[in-house]
């Protein structure tokens, strides 16, 4: 064991792997001279075989990574501890999803699912496996229409399974949404993507702050799909909230903030702000009598004429 920990500071991954494979032969010799029992030997094989998999898979080694996860789930089998499976079924989903291959990335997910439903059919695991393969469907290389619905049933069956275990204002759940929204984006569902934002905003108000990146990036979202939806006046206000956040949060002459500057200036331009606009100076503005006094109080000074 304490060449594991050992090989798991050391500075390079050829060490580290090198080093458990040391650990793998020392762990057999003891298990011979009768040190430690089979069940031992292989829990530890379980460990070593793990810490290899994610050893070969920083160092581009997908092949190998494989093969050590492979070789869990049958040790899992002989000591009959499928629900240490889920795990491993994730670390395999995340090689594929790195080799480009979704749809075997998406099996894996599905296997993980069904082991962490077998242990809690509601706990948070199987909600974070279910987000996974959301966004497993909703990247795929080749996405079909099949696709597009189960993104959509992962989505609802994350966010069911989060709400039942967590507050609405949690982070996770409200990273989970923004997930979403992207998606309902990229699937033309602008309604429902600005239903859920907008219920989104003051829980992320409460969350993270009303000055925070999260609201002034969620203000930004609904004002960019109101103003596709033609909604001028909506998006002119939306989009003024967002600046004065970003003016704050990075000053007026960050890249954000002057994109944003440029965006209300532009819907500034249309003439249903420009009306408003307008009409709000008027209303504010000071009598005709305040600014020009003394030829209200002549009561019609000959000079009033030239004008």
């Amino acid at each position: 064991m304490l060449i594991m920990q050992y090989s798991l500071s050391i500075p390079t991954l050829e060490e580290s792997a090198s080093n458990h494979l040391k650990a793998e032969k020392i762990v057999g010799e003891l298990h011979q001279l009768g040190g430690i029992s089979q069940e031992q030997k292989m829990q530890t094989e379980v460990k070593i075989a793990t810490c290899l998999s994610r050893v070969y898979q920083q160092q581009g080694q997908s092949e190998e990574a494989l093969g050590q996860c492979n070789r869990c789930l049958e040790l899992l089998e002989a000591l009959e501890r499928p629900s240490q499976a889920c795990s491993i079924y994730k670390d395999m989903a995340a090689i594929e999803q790195a080799r480009g291959r979704g749809d075997k990335a998406i099996e894996l997910l599905s296997k993980a699912h069904a082991v962490a439903l077998s242990q809690s059919p509601r706990g948070l695991d199987g909600a974070n496996i279910a987000h996974q393969l959301a966004l497993a469907y909703s990247t795929v290389a080749e996405p079909l229409p099949l696709h597009t619905e189960s993104a959509a049933h992962w989505f609802d069956e994350s966010l069911s399974a989060y709400r039942s275990s967590l507050d609405p204002q949690d982070a996770v759940i409200l990273n989970l949404q923004d997930d979403y929204c992207r998606f309902l984006l990229v699937t033309g569902h602008q309604e429902r993507f600005l239903e859920i934002q907008r219920e989104s905003l003051p829980l992320k108000r409460e969350t993270f702050g009303d000055l925070s990146p999260e609201v002034a990036d969620t203000l930004q979202l609904i004002g960019g799909v109101e103003m596709t939806q033609g909604q001028v006046k909506p998006a002119h206000r939306t989009m003024t909230k967002c600046l004065d956040i970003q003016c704050v949060l990075y000053g007026p002459q960050h890249k954000k903030t002057r994109a944003t500057q440029n965006t209300v200036d532009l819907l500034a331009q249309a003439p249903d702000v420009a009306g408003t606009q307008r009409e709000g100076n008027l209303k504010t503005r000071p009598p005709f009598c305040a600014v020009l006094p003394s030829y209200c109080r002549a009561g019609g000074n000959s000079n009033v004429s030239e004008f």
